[in-house]
Order: C-alpha cells, then structure tokens, then sequence
C-alpha cells in the first residue's frame, strides 16, 4: 500500500512489533490516567478545600495561571509514567521517534496539511455536529483563560499550546498510545483499527466541549493519527501541526479580543 506521497503508508515492520499482553496495556493506561487526573487536580486542590470549608456552593473559580499549571504539570506526570514503562521495555526511541526525518521538505509539508485539515475539521465539524442537534464544540472557557492578559498569553502558548498539547500530546497519544496498541493482540497490523481506538480515546478527554467536541476531536486525532503512519512513526510532523493549530486558535482569539478584526 502506497500513499499519494510516494511513500509507504503503513512501516513493513508494523506487524511485526514485539507483542505486548492486554493486561500490561490495562496497567499501563490505567497508570497514565491516574497520574495525569492527580496531576490535574494538585494545583487546585487547595482552592476546592478552602471554598469546601468556607461552605462557598457553586463550582470554584480558577485563574488563568492555575489552569495553565495544571495542564501543564498533569502532561509532565503523565509522560514521566509513560517515560518509565517505555524505558522498562526499551522502547522509548521506538514509540518516541523524535530523529530528524529523513526528508523536512515532506514533513514539513505534511505539517501544513495537517495544520490546514485540523482547522477545516474544526471548522466543518463543528457546523455538522450542530445541524445534526448535537452542541457544536465550545472552546471558549480555555479561551477566555488564554486572553486575560499579554503575560498570560505568552504562558498559554509557550506552556501549554506548544510544549504541553503540541509535543506532550503528540508523544502520549501518537507515540506512547498508537506504539502500544500496534502492540496488542488482535490489534497487530490492522492499522485502520488502531488508529480509530486512539482517536475515539483522544477525543474523551475533550468531554469538557461537549459531545460535538468529543466527536470533532476525535476527527482531529484520526487525521494526525494518519500522518504519524505516513512519516512511519516520526513524530515531528504531527507535533509541528499540533502546535500550530493551537498557536493559531490562541492568537486569533487575543486578536479578537484587542479588536484586531473590526466591529
């Protein structure tokens, strides 16, 4: 099987990597979860504990930075976990391929595409959800977060939409999270099937823009999940896209909020 790039589209090896038992999966995911919730829930612990002995009703209020820490601290803990398990079995060049790629011109173009098709999805997705009557996804709760302030705005995007979803996504879910499913029993060599169980699990976590969020993301993870393939496991161009997208969704909404685009 060839892609239109030229370039085979599935690695030969594919089928041929060294199993891995679902049990360890389990273990594996299971751990990666727990860390990255605890993570998640540190930074804000002491806010939910003084508004619960205050007994303050409603949902507690974070500010911009806390979010950002969070984010941040929970993907760190959770690529540790995933670091240690990888490093167990000596695979983490394997699932983590950040060598330089053969060709830049290629991965940079598909990079682009990808950049280009993530936002189309977004865009287009979120129209069919909402004409189908599900909620179209709904971003604004980090976005408003991301636009508080120019210091802010650096934070976001330097710390959380390149560092922690462009490269720490990209290597939890397409690195660590496709390597171990091409793994699994049942899963070995059937690529369509794998990439579609990372992207259903990819797109869980976004329950927080609702079901049209769920269902857009996990659009967006099966297109990444795509060119993880194309570039035979290098991760650079998925990170590159990821990135972007986030960068871009970011500025264009601080821009709005300047009044960059008019009345």
């Amino acid at each position: 099987m060839t892609s239109i790039i030229g370039h085979e589209a599935v690695p030969p090896s594919l089928e041929h990597k060294a199993r891995i038992g679902w049990w360890l999966f389990l273990a594996q995911f299971i751990t990666v979860v727990v860390v990255y919730l605890t993570g998640s829930l540190l930074p804000v612990l002491p806010g939910i504990i003084e508004q619960v002995m205050s007994g303050e009703t409603g949902e507690p209020e974070f500010g911009s930075a806390l979010v950002a820490s969070t984010v941040m601290l929970s993907m760190a803990l959770s690529l540790l976990v995933c670091w240690l398990w990888l490093r167990r079995e000596g695979r983490v060049a394997e699932a983590w391929n950040l060598t330089a790629p053969e060709d830049w011109r290629r991965t940079l173009m598909l990079a682009a595409v990808a950049t280009v098709g993530t936002i189309a999805i977004f865009i287009g997705g979120g129209a069919l959800v909402e004409a189908i009557g599900l909620p179209a996804p709904d971003a604004s709760f980090v976005l408003d977060l991301v636009t508080e302030s120019p210091l802010l705005f650096a934070l976001w995007i330097v710390g959380v939409a390149i560092l922690a979803a462009g490269v720490g996504e990209e290597l939890l879910w397409r690195g660590f999270l496709m390597d171990r499913l091409e793994r699994l029993g049942g899963l070995r060599g059937k690529i369509w099937l794998v990439l579609v169980v990372q992207a259903v699990l990819f797109g869980l976590p976004h329950a927080y823009q609702g079901v049209g969020g769920m269902i857009v993301t996990g659009s967006v993870g099966l297109l990444l999940g795509w060119v993880r393939i194309l570039q035979r496991g290098n991760l650079w161009a998925v990170i590159i896209a990821h990135a972007s997208v986030d960068v871009i969704m970011m500025s264009l909404a601080y821009a709005d909020k300047l009044g960059w685009f008019g009345v």
